[in-house]
């Protein structure tokens, strides 16, 4: 075996162990603190009818579009997946740190580059020339210690952290163009009673007014009524300044103007926004590890480690190789003839020695930043512990709150259904009728503000248990990008 034959084999085998080193410390497991279960009574009341399907779905992999019962609303979902620009913006970070990792990745690999070169010298000397062309390796670092190795790890995790925050964002738009829409159909349903009960106390006054033409009744009880006019039109004009807010949140988040189309009609705060099945009782709390937030803090968890054992690295030598083969000529036409060849290797050797405490501190550093991400790891699963919990409670509150409520309306409607006859027959005041009317128009308002709020909830229920980045249930998930 001649000198270059061994020379090859060697480099070739110092290659091969390259980046079997590691020097990452073992990654510490997250303690959260967090019950096994949530407290939650034996059927959560989170939804109307619902398929069986679904109901046998983690609530993570029931897509937005079965989880919604209004076609219109999904299409409004579509559409701001499509066109938000800050839902834009978010896949755009993830493909900047697909390339980021790309470029930490090539770091792993030997640079390749051919060359052609020429060179003059001249001065009080005659002038000569050299023509060079050759195929190098420009600086390759032996990845002893997995330093290279480790910084590639850490990128490729920073990637996969940013790539479930686009998932994150993507899951709080969706929950966002939802809650903006119920919004939409409550301040719509609002201002119909409004303008309601607005029509109501115009005729209520003006049948008052002649009343006290007459000497029935009272100007105290005129003004009274007048009262309620002025009210109920300043409740008109306010909610519809606030539906056109709605309409132009509504239209923010969809990243594009809607057409009236797609916009919730009279029914859409009364039907059912949701089209799961009640969440079992007994759910396991390790559904938390699904949500996409938790999941990119596990993964920047893992990137911090990396970093250390990347620190650690920096403590030990390091060698990086350079090399070149081709030949050399005095002259371009006899650049590649016989006896032009030429070669070169050179290897380097770096030696830390004293570096004022540099490295000790890039250690501290990375190891401060790990402590950092388990903190935040467990942060982010206590924070979807208690989101998840405070959602349970509410579904039972709010939907035992929207069954009195309705019981509120019910009796109030027969209350003012009485007085306006009392009234008419000459039994009450005309005050009786008026409390009556009031207190309907109270309650009305208060049973679509309750209704708004149950069906919120359901959708932040569905949002912090990890779902809403899928479209279809089941449906296969799409490959990543390739790296």
């Amino acid at each position: 075996m001649n000198k270059h034959a061994r020379l090859a084999l060697a480099l070739a085998a110092v290659l091969a162990a390259s980046g079997c080193a590691t020097l990452v410390p073992a990654t510490p497991e997250a303690q959260a603190g967090i019950p096994a279960t949530w407290p939650m009574p034996e059927v959560t009341p989170v939804a109307g009818a619902a398929s069986a399907d679904n109901g046998a779905l983690p609530v993570a992999d029931i897509g937005w579009r079965d989880f919604f019962a209004d076609p219109r609303l999904e299409q409004v979902v579509a559409l701001a997946l499509h066109n938000n620009r800050d839902l834009r913006v978010a896949i755009l970070n993830v493909e900047r740190a697909r390339a980021q990792y790309r470029i930490q990745r090539a770091d792993r690999l030997p640079s390749l580059g051919a060359s052609v070169e020429m060179e003059r010298v001249g001065g009080d000397i005659p002038v000569s020339e050299t023509y060079t062309a050759g195929v190098g390796l420009a600086a390759f670092e032996l990845d002893l210690f997995g330093r290279v190795r480790n910084l590639g790890e850490a990128a490729l995790q920073q990637y996969l952290a940013t790539e479930e925050a686009q998932r994150s964002a993507q899951l709080s738009l969706v929950a966002e163009v939802a809650n903006a829409w119920l919004t939409l159909a409550a301040d719509q349903e609002q201002l119909r009673l409004s303008q309601q009960a607005l029509g109501t106390y115009e005729e209520t006054l003006e049948l008052t007014g002649r009343r006290y033409e007459l000497g029935a009744t009272s100007a105290l009880e005129v003004e009274q009524v007048r009262t309620q006019v002025a009210t109920a039109r300043t409740d008109v004009e306010r909610l519809k300044g606030q539906v056109a807010r709605d309409r132009n949140a509504l239209d923010l988040l969809a990243g594009t103007p809607l057409d009236a189309s797609l916009l919730p009609t009279a029914d859409a705060s009364v039907a059912p926004v949701t089209g799961i099945a009640a969440v079992p009782a007994g759910l396991d709390s390790g559904v938390l590890l699904r949500r996409p937030d938790v999941i990119a803090a596990e993964h920047r968890l893992l990137a911090a480690s990396a970093n250390i054992g990347a620190a650690r690295a920096a403590f030990f030598p390091s060698i990086s190789l350079t090399g070149s083969l081709g030949s050399a000529s005095d002259d371009l036409s006899g650049l590649f003839d016989s006896g032009t060849r030429v070669w070169s290797f050179i290897p380097r050797i770096n030696l830390p020695i004293f570096q004022g405490g540099r490295l000790r501190a890039g250690l501290g550093m990375a190891t401060a930043d790990r402590d950092i991400a388990l903190a935040q790891y467990e942060q982010a699963i206590q924070s979807g512990f208690r989101e998840v919990a405070d959602a349970l409670v509410q579904s039972e509150s709010l939907a035992k709150q929207v069954a009195a409520q309705q019981e509120l309306v019910d009796a109030a409607t027969r209350a003012e259904s009485l007085a306006t006859a009392r009234y008419e027959a000459g039994v009450d005041s005309h005050l009786v009728q008026l409390d009556a009317q009031r207190m309907l128009y109270s309650a009305q308002q208060a049973l679509v503000a309750t209704r708004l709020a149950e069906q919120a909830n359901r959708v932040t229920l569905y949002r912090v248990l990890g779902g809403g980045w899928l479209e279809e249930s089941a449906a296969p998930q799409s490959p990543g990008p390739e790296l």
